[in-house]
């Protein structure tokens, strides 16, 4: 009887501690609100705007601890509209996330699945629609993908520990193409440091066929049609060979205001290379420079305010030019809930990737009939 006892005990214990090193977390998001635009195809337009600070989202995030300073992780995360209930990401029951890997404590993690690339490791943060403004005030088109709209399939990613406040990384997707090993395929590589007031990252990313590996890599993509339909800014380019895109950025605390700064290079390069689709400066290259500063201040503890300019000029192809402004404040209700309000402007000129002149396009729009857009948001944004 004793030793039954003992060994019921001992079993018991042991069963708790594999618990104890074992989770699964059930997450997630909702941001709701109400959005105005001036021009949307020559009309004015309200609309129930969700997803606009962050995306809607649910997800579960599970850890097993190995032993060793070894972990095994997953993430399994959907997206979704608050408004409608249906799937974000083009109808995937798990399009924003979905990856399993192995994490080190001295020496990173690798993660193999559907995820995001490495600038959303290490320089997202230095944008505006990143920190304070809606998804409506990323870079025009988030033609540099630094909002993070294209997740990448097929993908391996490695992600370093710190060492002294330096971190590395880098991923690779496989295109999958029978007899091509180069097509669909993209890869990513991206550095940050972090110490003190001054953070700064830098990012690198090289996609072949964009049309289809990085804007084509959700169920209802097309095989065969534009992908790249999202924004005037590039829909001419579809046919485009690879895209290329460097960003690299900072901020600098100093009390209670952070400044900031983005630059980003995107090319699409060798245009008219992908049959059948749009191919405007066929034979060409259409690249962009893209400069942000952005300024934001912790008022309270609860009130925060941001300013943000950005430019953008086409070369190469084109000449597309886009002046944008937002300002923004984001209230704390409680640690889960703010309330936010938000207002970003467009000006454009120039020659656009349609080979007509160029009209504002703010990301996720429908393009004004003119030179001018405005965007005007409120809501509000719960996690649990």
């Amino acid at each position: 009887m004793k030793k039954t006892l003992i060994s019921s005990v001992a079993s018991l214990a042991l069963v708790t501690t594999a618990h104890a090193q074992s989770s699964v977390t059930l997450y997630g998001l909702i941001d709701a609100g109400i959005s105005y635009t001036n021009n949307a195809g020559g009309s004015h337009q309200y609309q129930m705007a969700a997803g606009n600070l962050q995306g809607d989202r649910w997800g579960l995030r599970g850890t097993e601890d190995l032993g060793g300073g070894l972990k095994a992780l997953f993430v399994l995360e959907n997206g979704f509209n608050i408004y409608t209930g249906k799937l974000a990401q083009g109808g995937a029951e798990f399009g924003r996330q979905a990856f399993v890997g192995l994490s080190s404590s001295r020496f990173g993690t690798v993660i193999i699945g559907r995820q995001y690339d490495s600038f959303q490791d290490y320089v997202w943060m230095y944008e505006a629609a990143n920190q304070f403004a809606p998804y409506y005030a990323a870079h025009p088109g988030d033609l540099d993908n630094l909002n993070g709209g294209n997740r990448i399939n097929n993908a391996i990613k490695f992600n370093s520990v710190s060492y002294g406040g330096f971190t590395f990384g880098g991923l690779y997707s496989l295109g999958g193409v029978a007899g091509d090993f180069n097509r669909n395929q993209i890869w990513s590589v991206g550095a940050n440091y972090t110490q003190g007031p001054l953070s700064a990252g830098v990012g690198f990313e090289r996609a072949q066929d964009p049309n289809y590996s990085l804007f084509g890599n959700t169920p209802s993509a097309s095989t065969s049609g534009s992908n790249m339909t999202g924004s005037r800014v590039y829909s001419g380019y579809a046919s485009a060979k690879r895209q290329q895109i460097f960003i690299a950025g900072a901020t600098y605390k100093i009390g209670a205001a952070t400044v900031g700064a983005v630059y980003s290079n995107v090319q699409f390069q060798d245009i008219g290379a992908l049959p059948g689709l749009p191919a405007t400066g066929a034979g060409g290259d259409a690249k962009f420079h893209n400069a942000e500063v952005n300024f934001r201040y912790q008022l309270s503890p609860q009130f925060l305010a941001g300013i943000a300019y950005n430019y953008t000029k086409g070369y190469g192809v084109n000449d597309a030019r886009y002046h944008q402004g937002v300002v923004g404040v984001d209230y704390l209700l409680s640690k889960r809930t703010d309330f936010y309000a938000d207002v970003i402007y467009q000006h454009a000129s120039g020659t656009d990737s349609t080979g007509r002149p160029a009209v504002a396009n703010l990301a996720f729009t429908t393009a004004s009939s003119t030179p001018n857009q405005v965007v005007a948001v409120v809501g509000v944004r719960h996690k649990f």
